[in-house]
């Protein structure tokens, strides 16, 4: 049986994944809008989300925990830093998903302490 392997961490359970293992992440039209039209995230970090899904489908994306890390923190200092509440409730609520993520993968193997 192929079981991934998993961690706890803060009582919860993580799937471990390799440094350059790509996880997936569910984003719609307005996600992708969000982190491409009111982001300073540069076009190589972007680049797998300007391939358009089909119109009004939710599209699934997948980087790097550390591409992940990287897109979240611009979208949590544009949210930060946005002066339209409305547009800064969709970019937290977008970061959350993202949070939600990161938190149950991680690329870091801490085995048992010697």
């Amino acid at each position: 049986m192929n079981n991934p392997k998993v961690l706890l961490r803060r009582d919860r359970i993580r799937k471990l994944v390799l440094p350059s293992q790509k996880v997936p992440l569910k984003l719609s039209a307005r996600a992708r809008e969000l982190i491409l039209e009111h982001t300073f995230a540069d076009d190589e970090l972007t680049a797998p989300l300007r391939v358009a899904p089909t119109a009004n489908k939710l599209a699934v994306y997948a980087f790097t925990l550390d591409d992940w890390e990287e897109l979240a923190g611009y979208v949590a200092a544009e949210a930060n830093h946005a002066k339209d509440k409305k547009l800064q409730k969709e970019l937290d609520q977008l970061f959350a998903r993202m949070q939600t993520v990161l938190e149950s993968y991680t690329d870091e193997d801490n085995g048992p302490a010697e």
